[in-house]
């Protein structure tokens, strides 16, 4: 009985092992279209766009998409870097050949807490912020006539990430954001939904649809688009 009273005693007096730190991270192909108007700068006429990723792909110089996120305990953080680059030449009144370049940059980070952890359902509530850039430039004439402009903003966002397990090596997960208007745009939203495929321990499998809302108004640039596709994303977890 002692030597029990003394385990037990022991046991009680041992910390408990915190959990640690688990992470992932996500390249992904995001096969988007866009729609919206963007004047890039004052002065500049507004555009208006109704494009087919197909459409899209044709003016596309460079693209990258990364997402990561990572939890200890019911603590969790998350972040997706999303960048593009495209250019258009033509000609335009009186005949003169014209080049248009446009790139953009959005950063969301986000960090909170697991609300919902059931095993089967796991559900995040989050807070953070999403940064934008974007940069236009015109050439006409070989850069007779040359403008460029571009624009940095900061959105504060609340964000709800579900996790649900579908079966052993299948799961669902659905992410929303929504922007404080305001205080960087008039408004930002995004949903992505996926369905992953654990392929090994350490890799998973990703397919699903994702869309992006921006509406930024100032000094003559407005940016009023969405970005929306399927999307395909290879998952590395350590």
């Amino acid at each position: 009985m002692i030597r029990v009273i003394a385990a037990l005693a022991l046991l009680a007096a041992t910390p408990a092992v915190a959990e640690e730190w688990r992470a992932q991270i996500t390249p992904y192909v995001w096969a988007s279209g866009l729609g919206g108007d963007i004047a890039p700068f004052a002065g500049a006429p507004t555009l208006s766009f109704d494009k087919s990723f197909s459409e899209v792909l044709e003016d596309l110089d460079t693209a990258f998409f990364l997402s990561g996120y990572a939890r200890k305990d019911r603590f969790v953080v998350l972040g997706d870097l999303s960048y593009s680059a495209s250019s258009k030449d033509g000609l335009i009144p009186p005949g003169l050949p014209a080049e248009g370049e446009l790139t953009q940059r959005s950063l969301t980070l986000a960090a909170g807490w697991r609300a919902i952890d059931d095993g089967g359902l796991a559900l995040d509530v989050l807070g953070g912020v999403r940064a934008w850039k974007i940069k236009a430039e015109v050439s006409v004439a070989g850069g007779l006539i040359s403008r460029s402009g571009d624009k940095d903003f900061v959105d504060p966002i609340i964000a709800l990430r579900a996790n649900y397990r579908l079966a052993p090596r299948w799961s669902a997960i659905a992410y929303l954001d929504h922007g404080i208007t305001g205080m960087g745009s008039e408004k930002t939203t995004q949903v992505v939904a996926t369905v992953n495929y654990q392929m090994t321990d350490h890799a998973f499998l990703s397919v699903g649809y994702r869309r992006l809302d921006v509406d930024y108004r100032s000094g003559g640039t407005r940016v009023d688009a969405t970005m929306a596709g399927p999307l395909l994303g290879l998952t590395w977890r350590f």
